[in-house]
């Protein structure tokens, strides 16, 4: 791959496209390209044709999507499944057709049935149900991850999906309504410090276990899958350790300094029982990440207390 190499990045803007503009750049790329949604609106197709014929990218990683947790997916499926759709088929559409050779695809471990063995391979796709409470975002993803599949298939191009397991990072989304279990805690436990160690209750029963790599080491996955031509079209990319939703409470209490109760709220679906991956095949190719989960958390904590000022509540 040549640093001067023209690489568009959907989603440059959001906590995995600026973690994977960060990196490139860091490694000496020099022609990267992204469009904010102001500029460029995702969902629409004459839109995205008109901009790739204009600005000729030749390398498309497609960061782009909507997303959110259990509470975002189970009150706006439509949206959920109907905009992720909207966006992947309009840039894989796009890229076919002005002739891109190199794309890369990044979905979610959600994809995987919700009972499948563990740790999840990539041959489980497809072979049983999907968890109910994400299942809109899970099914608009395996259309992408198929579609690439189908253009390696029928064309021969270097299209590669790439599965991440459970993100956090700097940049990530700290709302409340919207965001996932990891930054939605941070956010939780360091209002409760500030409100002198109150109590904080958090959904489910805990015992569900969950596997985080945090933002920068997904990157350098990317750039692992942009440098090298992968042989198979579907890669899970994550830690390949989990641990449980509580454990994780009582390490992101730690690091927060809070002080207070923690208190389970059963009433509350716990989601997908487990969600382990099983990243052999990118450790067999040569990628495996880097930062610990505590090393991380603290990096976005400190992220977190350098920025809390700006995060606003997120309208949807």
């Amino acid at each position: 791959m040549n640093k001067n190499t023209k690489i568009y990045i959907a989603g440059h803007n959001g906590m995995v496209g600026s973690a994977i503009w960060r990196t490139l750049s860091a490694k000496g790329y020099t022609n990267l390209m992204g469009a904010s949604s102001a500029t460029l609106d995702l969902r629409n197709q004459q839109a995205v044709k008109e901009y790739f014929a204009q600005e000729k990218p030749e390398v498309v990683i497609d960061a782009a999507a909507r997303v959110g947790g259990i509470l975002a997916n189970n009150d706006y499926p439509y949206q959920f499944i109907m905009e992720n759709m909207l966006i992947q088929n309009n840039l894989i559409d796009s890229a076919l057709q002005a002739g891109i050779e190199k794309f890369i695809f990044l979905g979610s471990s959600c994809i995987y049935p919700k009972l499948a063995s563990q740790p999840l391979k990539e041959e489980y796709l497809l072979t049983g149900d999907l968890e109910p409470t994400n299942e809109w975002y899970a099914i608009a993803k395996i259309t992408g991850v198929k579609t690439c599949q189908a253009i390696r298939k029928q064309f021969g191009k270097d299209y590669v999906s790439l599965m991440p397991t459970n993100l956090y990072g700097t940049h990530d989304n700290f709302d409340l309504n919207t965001s996932h279990v990891l930054p939605a805690m941070i956010r939780k436990f360091h209002l409760a410090k500030e409100n002198n160690h109150a109590p904080v209750t958090l959904w489910g029963s805990g015992t569900p276990m969950r596997e985080f790599l945090f933002v920068d080491d997904m990157a350098e996955g990317v750039v692992f899958a942009l440098e090298n031509k992968l042989p198979d079209y579907l890669y899970n990319v994550g830690t390949g350790e989990d641990l449980t939703i509580k454990q994780l409470a009582e390490t992101i209490q730690k690091i927060t300094g809070h002080q207070g109760e923690i208190i389970w709220d059963s009433t509350k679906p716990d989601g997908t029982p487990r969600k382990l991956m099983d990243v052999s095949k990118m450790h067999e190719l040569g990628w495996k990440h880097k930062v610990d989960l505590e090393e991380g958390i603290q990096k976005t904590y400190n992220w977190f207390l350098e920025h809390v000022k700006e995060i606003k509540e997120v309208k949807m």
